[in-house]
């Protein structure tokens, strides 16, 4: 259900996939995303069993409207249900406080400076590598005394560069601002890459520790992909200090 990786530092990083959860079709069977026409009681069931699994609470998770943006927010504690702000980049110094972020295809991204404190979790998909919403929150979390080089950061499932089919002028466009990005299908039409526009992006912020996922979620059955399936789930990122 979960694939996860803790520091000796107190950083813990975790990635959810499909599985273990209470929604229907086309949603099962763990999804996490509110937004998306399933059930509001099998998301809240669904997020309950994830932060279970995970030994964190529910309530203190904090979750973004998430509008492909480069907006991010620094928070010091989950908001009311009607006060999650536009944004695709939350940054905390809370300890025991779970940021999350909520993906079908996009890159999901989560850092910590477990010697500073301050951890974030960003949505980055195609627009969000045009705006440059990873080096925003790499930018937050320094201006809260994080230092680039002493962040690790985890990208987890998103599209493949081999699967993210889109027309020419769009791969030119993205590519023009990150070249990082520009790829090709494994039926050779032009594609984009996010997360590796993501990791260049990362390397250019002077975050060298990256690791990333091996899975690709329009390839994976064990994942939501909006691209695969349009009507589907959400997975979510989690990323939080002890």
């Amino acid at each position: 259900m979960i694939s996860g990786r803790s520091t000796a530092n107190g950083a813990h990083f975790a990635f959810t996939d499909r599985w273990g959860g209470v929604s229907a079709v086309p949603y099962e069977e763990l999804n996490l995303g509110g937004a998306v026409g399933d059930e509001p009681a099998a998301v809240r069931g669904n997020r309950a069993l994830a932060a279970g699994a995970l030994g964190i609470d529910p309530e203190r998770v904090v979750w973004m409207n998430q509008v492909h943006g480069r907006a991010v927010a620094v928070v010091d504690g989950p908001w009311g249900e009607a006060d999650i702000p536009a944004v695709d980049a939350v940054v905390t110094t809370r300890r025991a406080l779970p940021l999350a972020v909520l993906t079908a295809d996009c890159t999901p991204v989560l850092l910590a400076d477990a010697g500073a404190g301050v951890v974030a979790a960003a949505h980055a998909g195609r627009p969000g590598v045009v705006a440059g919403v990873v080096p925003a929150a790499v930018e937050a979390m320094v201006a809260l005394g994080a230092r680039p080089e002493r962040i690790t950061a985890h990208t987890g499932p998103a599209v493949c560069g081999r699967c993210y089919e889109v027309p020419e002028a769009m791969r030119a466009e993205v590519a023009s601002v990150e070249p990082a990005a520009y790829a090709e299908t494994s039926w050779g039409t032009p594609a984009l890459d996010v997360t590796a526009g993501v990791h260049a992006q990362l390397a250019r912020s002077g975050v060298d520790d990256v690791h990333g996922s091996s899975y690709c979620t329009r390839e994976s059955g064990d994942h939501f992909s909006y691209r695969r399936d349009r009507t589907t789930g959400r997975l979510a990122g989690y990323v939080w200090l002890d």
